[in-house]
């Protein structure tokens, strides 16, 4: 009997969790396209990021429209990654959380070829509240932009530093491997 209200109350509380993330990405209100360096970039994919039952982010992934996720991901082609947030959240746990990422996703001395790169991009972050809109914007043959609501905070012509940044998301051992699933796959 036990078992059975377990399992009634999962299926009852998916159903809840499915309908909350349409309402969620309703609530980020990503666009369907997006003009970036003279690219008209399609929204490839969206998802939502939840963390022990908590949305804590939407992303969105766009790239060129003649191309597919993955194929932006490994060519790579100019793409943007867009996170809108849910939630308060100090800008030392974010960093905290993207280190975690990179040293699972690479070495020792790549992690320090790009160190300088990656504190200066931290640097620029600040704490996040509700309704905030970060993007990593790669512009094949420019490199790396961040922009905080619709701003430009930080630029990087270092291609790697680009790939491993948004990696951070799109590539293997990054954050999470269901996110990088749902972007990585066309909508």
């Amino acid at each position: 009997m036990r078992l059975f209200l377990l399992l009634t109350t999962l299926l009852l509380i998916s159903g809840e969790l499915l309908a909350n993330d349409r309402e969620r990405l309703q609530e980020a209100r990503f666009t369907t396209s997006h003009e970036l360096a003279q690219s008209n970039l399609a929204r490839k994919s969206q998802s939502v990021l939840t963390y022990l039952w908590i949305d804590v982010y939407a992303a969105a992934f766009y790239a060129p429209v003649e191309a597919s996720a993955r194929q932006a991901v490994t060519t790579p082609l100019t793409q943007r990654l867009e996170l809108y947030y849910f939630r308060d959240i100090d800008r030392q746990d974010v960093i905290k959380a993207a280190w975690v990422a990179l040293e699972r996703q690479h070495d020792a001395a790549a992690l320090a070829r790009l160190r300088p790169g990656i504190d200066a991009l931290h640097a620029t972050f600040r704490d996040i509240t509700p309704g905030d809109r970060y993007a990593l914007n790669f512009i094949a043959g420019s490199g790396l932009t961040l922009e905080l609501n619709g701003k430009t905070t930080f630029t990087s012509q270092d291609p790697e530093l680009a790939k491993a940044y948004l990696g951070i998301w799109l590539a293997p051992n990054g954050l999470s491997d269901k996110l990088r699933s749902n972007l990585l796959t066309d909508e």
